[in-house]
């Protein structure tokens, strides 16, 4: 079933250049034009259907808040056409909808019975959602005197109380510790298992990666990239990285599953990236454990001051496990001149659980890829990490350990 359907959808807003811009409009009944017109998004289409968890990326002003607005009905689209299939639950703006007057209960109440259920219900849910909340005898304080992060704590609590069709989260663990953060990340698992359709709005690429199997990306109030996150969130990470007019950002498809992004401005380029063994064979498939190096054949096009040469380990998920360049080792490069070659070696041991991972090599200036983005490239390498003779574990992590059991309290 298709919950939301955008097509050709744009919302503009009137911009005055003064305040008395708005009141001439009026008086004259628009034969005077004191504004002008700005577009918040512009020809969007797109189709989300039932169970389906969407993250929606993009930079400051993109317009993810916007479409967001759109979907809930608190404000309407200029153009195009918007269809909603469903009941839509939503955490906006943090502190939307709440009074600061009024207690945390009367405020979790309040929600509820906005988001149309009965008084029963809302009796039947405060418990819990007190419990989920978990901010103990505020919960009978006035919300003025409540910090951000509990004030999340209770609308999270509130709005998710009752399952919905669609839920649409906006930066909603950009405040709040990690154990809060974690029970919601547990509680909007659970809601994907039931089949709710799932909107949320991230500047966490983490949590956009574990949620959502599908991203748009926005930019200026436009769709420019809809797909698999992975991929949509490699091109947004270059898009960032992007700093002046002649870098350019290519994607490659070489699989179903596997898309390469390379994106800089190409004072200098990686050559050849390999892994080797330490007999110095290339190979793609290696023991937990095992040592290896990572060669870089870098070349310079233009002359940089103090070049910075890094690696990204990432698991199949996409999820960052390990990354280091040599800014970050103490290792300076001094000024590469204009064709000078060079070449790195990162000496590792692969202490990773079983599975496949990727390689994404960088250069760049300073300790990371967001300031003079020279190359990114990333997914340049799949290996597969395969299990050896000792003992066996779970997770993606290798970590040294001893165990020792006795029958008698040694500390007695």
């Amino acid at each position: 079933m298709d919950r939301i359907i955008a097509d050709n959808l744009g919302k503009k807003y009137k911009r005055y250049s003064n305040r008395f811009s708005r009141l001439s409009e009026w008086i004259t009944r628009n034969k005077y034009s004191g504004h002008t017109e700005q577009w918040a998004l512009r020809r969007l289409s797109f189709v989300i259907r039932s169970g389906e968890s969407i993250g929606i990326v993009g930079q400051n002003g993109a317009g993810k808040s916007t479409l967001l607005k759109l979907i809930t009905g608190t404000t309407h689209p200029s153009e195009g056409r918007l269809i909603i299939n469903g009941k839509v639950s939503a955490l906006l703006e943090l502190g939307l909808g709440f009074h600061p007057d009024f207690t945390g209960k009367e405020n979790a109440a309040m929600i509820c019975q906005m988001s149309g259920l009965s008084r029963s219900e809302t009796n039947r849910l405060l418990p819990e959602i007190e419990k989920f909340a978990d901010i103990g005898e505020y919960i009978d304080q006035p919300l003025r005197i409540y910090s951000t992060g509990m004030q999340m704590r209770l609308a999270f609590s509130a709005i998710t109380a009752a399952s919905s069709d669609i839920l649409l989260i906006d930066e909603a663990f950009s405040v709040g510790d990690i154990y809060f953060q974690q029970k919601c990340l547990d509680r909007i698992r659970r809601f994907k298992d039931q089949g709710t359709t799932l909107l949320l709005v991230s500047h966490d690429m983490g949590a956009i990666k574990t949620l959502c199997d599908r991203t748009i990306l926005l930019d200026n109030g436009q769709l420019i990239l809809d797909g698999q996150s992975q991929k949509v969130l490699d091109y947004y990470n270059s898009m960032i990285a992007r700093k002046t007019a002649d870098a350019n950002i290519r994607q490659t498809d070489i699989g179903p599953s596997r898309t390469i992004t390379r994106s800089g401005t190409g004072e200098a380029i990686v050559q050849e990236i390999e892994i080797y063994k330490m007999d110095g064979e290339p190979a793609r498939a290696f023991q937990v454990g095992e040592d290896v190096e990572i060669r870089c054949h870098v070349k310079f096009i233009q002359p940089v001051e103090k070049p910075s040469i890094g690696i990204l380990i990432r698991d199949r998920l996409g999820n960052d496990v390990f990354g280091v360049n040599t800014h970050n080792l103490n290792k300076p490069v001094c000024l590469a001149k204009t064709e000078e070659p060079l070449w790195v070696q990162f000496f590792l041991k692969l202490n990773l659980g079983c599975g496949t991972y990727s390689v994404t090599v960088a250069i760049h200036s300073k300790d990371n890829h967001l300031e003079n983005n020279y190359d990114w490239w990333d997914q340049c390498i799949v290996f597969q990490i395969i299990p050896n003779d000792s003992f066996r574990f779970s997770g993606i992590a290798s970590l040294p350990l001893r165990v020792q059991i006795q029958r008698k309290n040694p500390w007695s």
